[in-house]
């Protein structure tokens, strides 16, 4: 992160360069452009991403700005290439890189003509390929019917000719009645006129389509129906269905109106058809010739459209990304107040005080390139608006930052957590989660993140996979803090290694065959690094790591809240905020320590001189029964008399905190109103004094004491049983930590080590397999979300309500890159 020399050095041993800590200087500025080069400027400006732009037009609707119409081109245009890019996903084409032959337009002007050109030349050949389509589906669905319906005659016609035979085999044979019967059916024949229609039904509607023409007609049709192996194409819809072929044998044109209507109803297709065997025959020669001919029109015009298509997915990516930029070059100046008697455009915005530079330079370029005659106007505004509040991060810090953010954006030059975050964060995290062998696991996975950034950056990730890879370098710290936590607790996925050298203890005889006997004693010095292995699985191992973990939870709480407080002493010094020092910060920190920092004492003490005494009874009796004697409690010389001084700095803190902040606060209203208004301090730089909102008050309102004296004791009521919950809050790194351990050592032992017992291959390679999944499922992604939200909460609650307001808003400026795709 860049810094600026004439930020504040402040700063102590305890904490970073504050100009680190401090966001950007801001500055409110006007930017007066002439209309010419307005839109050029802007695009500049969107290329330097430094300025964020007010909206000088609140009071008017988006149809009554200047560049209204301009917007609706754009629109238009982004409307287009949403069209291109269905029409490219249809033929199955990406937008590839551009070859060097094909020339894009740069001009907003050109872009629109042309792509108003390629809309109009793909819209017709989708037309006429659409209206091809359904005439070759059409054909095709004619052949199905002429070959299925020939088939129903050809049938009918060899059972009549049979019929016939049998009939002329009865009369050869002599009987007298079968030529009169005959002669009478043949009369009757003469008088019937029998018609047909044909065609194609949707299957499913078949049975339906039957019972409805049966009723339809009273009984007098005959259909005739028969299924098509193959999905038919739909000509009209496209889809692919199953169909019957229909043929429906009817008397009189009542009849046949009523059989077409219901034709209609039920989706039939018709097709003419005759019973003529050769017409027939020269029918589907002719169909088969215009089937050929239109799959090789169609095959054409595809040839075509895909050409095209893949023309305009050469220059896609460019196109959009044009007409992006310059709806929101457009968008923007619809928020400048336009000078007509001037002809120019005139806008506020905030930018960081190190850009005026840069931005004068872009609009000086601008001026340039678009050949006006004037220059734009870059000028520093007074204000007493709160600017936004801009830390320069980058994609390692910027994860970092985000969490911070969730919590509340901080109030403008205030100090920023996210500095500490970035250690902090991951350690406390590894403190609950701390095994190397897992630490590993979640390394190797975050570095497969890491390693190709630069690809999935590119690419469309799901949400929790984007989640993920947004916050690959927090993982990263996180897993290297558990590596380095499990070697202090030396725990691989449960199992505790000899890696910085033996053992401190051994058996004292030959009867302790292992660490679950007490027959341990002492042979080496120390064992060097983290938690000696000997401790692993001997009968004091639980409350050995118990007191371990939650005497290091409440050494690190008090540490950080320490910190926590220590930051608003720097926001008080930055601020020029005395109150808060002295009536803020002053008890708070001899309140906290004297209660919690004496009890981290009394456990640094006590690990230092190997001390049986009970830190609980020190603590309890030092506020029941401060004068009773230690006895074989006291852990130094004078105990007793540092435990009530402290005791007695702990209860003057309290009505220190109170009372004399509200107080003081009255007598400052009281002397403005008393004609010493005239001295107050003169603010030459509005970044340099600021008064936090607990204290902000306006002259021409009514000074409430009542409200501040409330607001000052909930403040005060907050911080003391907040100092005893905040504590206690950091034991969930002890509880956690315990619980993270144990699952793991389950795991290990009853499903790995029981499974090796049986010597049996397939019982060792289900329990592997059960312990892996137990392994990933439970303590890789559950135990991570779980000690990942724990961590958040304690910097959330526990660290920034010491010192945070994060009452501020960012820093948005008008930038190209967070400009956001129309589907996003």
């Amino acid at each position: 992160m860049s810094s600026d020399g004439n930020r504040s050095d402040a700063g102590g041993w305890c904490c970073p360069p504050m100009d680190l800590m401090r966001s950007e200087p801001m500055q409110l500025v006007q930017v007066i452009i002439p209309v010419e080069s307005s839109r050029v400027a802007v695009s500049y400006l969107g290329d330097l991403g430094l300025l964020q732009f007010k909206d000088l037009n609140k009071d008017k609707t988006p149809f009554q700005r200047t560049y209204a119409n301009q917007i609706k081109r754009c629109g238009e245009m982004a409307r287009r290439l949403r069209f291109f890019k269905d029409q490219m996903a249809k033929a199955g084409i990406s937008s590839s890189t551009l070859p060097d032959v094909v020339e894009t337009p740069s001009d907003f002007d050109d872009l629109e003509v042309k792509l108003g050109e390629l809309e109009a030349e793909l819209t017709e050949i989708n037309a006429n390929n659409e209206k091809l389509q359904i005439t070759y589906n059409e054909l095709l669905e004619y052949i199905l019917v002429l070959r299925k319906a020939g088939e129903f005659f050809f049938t009918a016609q060899n059972s009549a000719v049979t019929h016939q035979k049998i009939e002329e085999h009865r009369t050869a044979d002599g009987s007298i009645e079968t030529p009169l019967l005959a002669q009478d059916m043949l009369n009757d024949s003469k008088q019937i006129n029998l018609g047909f229609v044909s065609g194609l039904v949707p299957k499913g509607k078949s049975i339906a389509f039957e019972r409805i023409l049966f009723r339809a007609t009273r009984g007098n049709m005959f259909l005739k129906q028969s299924s098509i192996e193959d999905l038919v194409t739909n000509p009209v819809s496209g889809e692919k269905v199953a169909k019957n072929v229909f043929v429906v044998f009817y008397s009189g044109e009542r009849a046949k109106a009523k059989i077409l209507k219901i034709c209609e109803v039920f989706g039939a297709n018709l097709y003419p058809f005759t019973e003529d065997l050769e017409k027939q025959k020269k029918m589907s020669e002719e169909i088969s010739g215009k089937i050929k001919e239109l799959k090789i029109t169609i095959d054409l015009g595809l040839a075509r459209r895909d050409k095209l298509l893949k023309n305009i997915s050469y220059q896609f990516e460019q196109w959009n990304n044009l007409a992006r930029k310059e709806k929101a070059v457009y968008h923007t100046l619809n928020m400048f107040s336009y000078d007509v008697t001037k002809k120019c455009l005139v806008a506020e915005g905030w930018s960081p005080i190190f850009a005026s530079a840069q931005i004068k330079n872009v609009l000086l370029k601008a001026k340039v390139d678009s050949n006006s005659q004037i220059g734009s106007i870059f000028q520093v505004l007074t204000t007493k608006e709160s600017p936004p509040t801009y830390f320069q991060t980058n994609k390692f810090t910027t994860a970092f930052q985000d969490i911070v953010d969730a919590y509340g954006v901080a109030k403008y030059q205030e100090a920023n957590p996210g500095v500490y975050t970035i250690i902090t964060f991951p350690f406390l995290f590894a403190v609950m989660f701390g095994d190397w062998g897992h630490g590993i696991c979640l390394l190797i996975a975050t570095l497969y993140f890491v390693l190709k950034e630069n690809k999935l950056s590119t690419q469309k990730l799901g949400d929790i996979t984007e989640m993920i890879f947004g916050g690959r370098y927090v993982i990263l710290m996180m897993a290297l803090s558990s590596i380095y936590t499990g070697f202090i607790y030396n725990e691989f996925f449960s199992v505790p290694f000899e890696i910085f050298g033996k053992s401190a203890y051994a058996c004292a005889d030959v009867s302790c065959s292992d660490a679950t006997t007490q027959g341990l004693v002492k042979v080496r010095p120390t064992y060097p690094f983290g938690v000696d292995p000997e401790w692993h699985g001997s009968r004091t191992e639980l409350p050995f790591l118990n007191s371990l973990k939650m005497k290091l939870s409440i050494l690190l709480g008090v540490a950080q809240m320490n910190l926590g407080i220590m930051m608003s002493y720097f926001n008080g010094s930055f601020f020029k905020n005395s109150l808060n020092i002295w009536y803020q910060f002053v008890p708070q920190m001899i309140f906290l320590n004297s209660l919690f920092g004496y009890l981290s004492l009394l456990i640094i003490m006590k690990w230092c001189t190997g001390s049986k005494a009970d830190l609980y009874h020190i603590m309890i009796y030092m506020f029941l029964s401060p004068t009773d004697d230690l006895d074989e409690n006291q852990l130094f010389n004078g105990q007793k008399s540092l435990q009530l001084v402290l005791l007695s700095l702990a209860l003057i803190s309290v009505p220190w905190m109170l009372f004399p902040k509200p107080l003081l606060l009255k007598k400052q209203h009281e002397e403005r109103h008393q004609g010493q208004a005239y001295a107050m301090l003169q603010t030459t730089d509005s970044n340099t004094i600021q008064i936090e909102q607990d204290q902000t008050f306006n002259d021409h309102e009514e000074f409430e004491f009542s409200e501040i004296f409330v607001h000052q004791l909930i403040h005060t009521i907050e911080f003391v049983l907040g100092a005893v919950s905040n504590t206690a809050s950091y034991l969930r790194l002890w509880a956690l930590s315990l619980a993270h351990s144990e699952l793991s050592s389950v795991f290990y032992e009853k499903v790995l080590i029981l499974a090796w017992g049986y010597n049996n291959y397939a019982i060792l390679a289900i329990g592997f397999i059960v312990f892996l999944c137990a392994t990933i499922g439970v303590l890789l992604v559950m135990e991570t979300l779980s000690a990942f939200l724990h961590a958040l909460r304690l910097h959330w609650v526990e660290f920034q309500n010491k010192f945070y307001e994060g009452d501020g808003y960012k820093f948005a400026p008008f930038s190209f890159v967070s400009i956001p795709n129309e589907e996003d």
